[in-house]
């Protein structure tokens, strides 16, 4: 069995109020019990994060078939996030909702723009249908395998999220919008 990831991020948080939300969530989640404050090595790729909670449940639907053993990593960088090794087909301009295929002559530019957004947190480009300029964040993806922001709460190797958890943690949030990115390792 491999390991598996579930991500909601906040696609309205920028570098200063990053921290503040971060801060935020994982009180709320403290409170009720999701996850540890104690910060402990029970995330792949990071040091530290904080481990299940006792009432860990409520986070999570009632058809899982084991408990979480590893924990919530918080990333509060200019961050990509993706489903791992699968890449979307397609991106979607939140302009006039055209659908572009991410073919060979197309895919280079949109990952050269990815790069220079994590880079440097600025990159745009024109969308191939109406020529308006997207920023990178705002583009679309098919089955959202990407997402870009600030802030992002990564569950590793626990059962599914609930639409209601996920609801209620965007809630804390502030209004912004968010994006559930999940994959596998």
């Amino acid at each position: 069995m491999g390991d598996r990831f579930q991500t909601i991020v906040d696609l309205d948080a920028g570098p200063a109020d990053a921290e503040a939300l971060a801060h935020r969530v994982v009180e709320w989640l403290v409170a009720e019990g999701v996850v540890l404050a104690d910060r402990t090595n029970c995330v792949l790729g990071q040091p530290l994060g904080h481990p299940p909670g006792p009432s860990w449940e409520r986070a999570v639907t009632d058809d899982w078939d084991h408990e979480p053993w590893d924990g919530l990593a918080v990333h509060t960088g200019r961050t990509g996030f993706t489903s791992g090794a699968d890449m979307p087909g397609a991106a979607v301009c939140p302009h006039c909702r055209s659908v572009t295929a991410l073919d060979d002559d197309v895919w280079p530019r949109f990952s050269t723009a990815m790069q220079t957004w994590r880079e440097t947190g600025n990159a745009s480009l024109p969308c191939p249908t109406c020529a308006g300029t997207v920023p990178v964040p705002e583009w679309g993806w098919d089955e959202c395998p990407l997402a870009f922001g600030h802030l992002g709460f990564e569950f590793w190797n626990w059962p599914d999220l609930t639409e209601d958890f996920r609801t209620r943690l965007a809630a804390l949030l502030g209004g912004h919008r968010t994006a559930y990115v999940s994959g596998a390792f």
